[in-house]
């Protein structure tokens, strides 16, 4: 048995190992892919329904700013109730 041959045996296994640990980690790879594609999807609802939510908020938000510009009192009181909890009220740019 030559020195050739003798590490002929160790070496394959090094290869084949080293083959099964990519093999496996390129599985898991592409199930953890998979699984955060179905997150998002799953999400995407929620994050539709919140900008939708965020929109009616401001526009809510710029009439009652607007209607204290005008003189309403009740509007005046909300914003400066607002501005005191540092939340800033601003009508909407024309």
């Amino acid at each position: 048995m030559t020195d050739r041959d003798r590490f002929m045996l160790p070496l394959g296994l090094l290869v084949v190992a080293v083959f099964l640990m990519v093999a496996f980690q390129t599985v898991q790879l592409v199930r953890e892919r998979s699984n955060l594609a179905a997150i998002h999807a799953a999400q995407e609802a929620s994050i539709q329904e919140g900008a939708k939510l965020r929109q009616q908020l401001e526009a809510l938000a710029g009439e009652t700013a607007k209607l204290a510009e005008a003189g309403d009192s009740g509007a005046k009181a909300v914003v400066e109730e607002l501005r005191r909890q540092g939340v800033n009220l601003k009508p909407p740019a024309k």
